[in-house]
């Protein structure tokens, strides 16, 4: 979603609300917002989806906006039933040290291969502060599926 796609509705509100109370200037500023939302909306159509190797390459140099648009890329081909792509994405995000990203990857291989496989993640997680993947381990180390009794 976009700023196009608040400012239709925005833009419809303003235009009924001066009609209602007379006023020109809400009218044409209701004008404004349209047009502007409509832009907004086309140019959002035809802009060019990120390349996934620019950012991995941006990330390993350590750009942290890269990190994020490739672990964002990740997730979005996980949703879209393409989890070999996702987890490519995933493992360069890891490599550039995101722990969002390590948990992301654990989750994904547990779906796979179960908990066990995805451990060495969610502990790779945990270690870097990651708050839900500490709940997995106890105090000392071991492993606590459940989550409910971290001590």
């Amino acid at each position: 979603m976009g700023l196009g796609f608040f400012l239709l509705p925005a833009g419809g509100v303003l235009s009924l609300t001066g009609v209602y109370l007379g006023s020109s200037t809400l009218i044409n500023l209701s004008w404004i917002m349209w047009v502007a939302g409509v832009l907004l909306l086309v140019a959002q159509r035809y802009r060019r989806p990120p390349d996934p190797q620019a950012l991995a390459a941006a990330a390993a140099a350590g750009d942290a906006r890269a990190v994020r648009g490739l672990r964002t890329l990740a997730l979005d081909a996980r949703s879209q039933g393409r989890p070999a792509a996702a987890e490519r994405m995933l493992r360069q995000a890891v490599k550039a040290g995101d722990v969002e990203s390590m948990w992301e990857l654990g989750r994904l291989v547990q779906e796979r291969e179960g908990l066990t496989a995805a451990e060495p993640w969610f502990r790779m997680a945990a270690g870097r502060g990651h708050v839900v993947a500490r709940r997995l381990f106890r105090e000392g180390g071991e492993l606590n599926p459940d989550g409910t009794s971290p001590l």
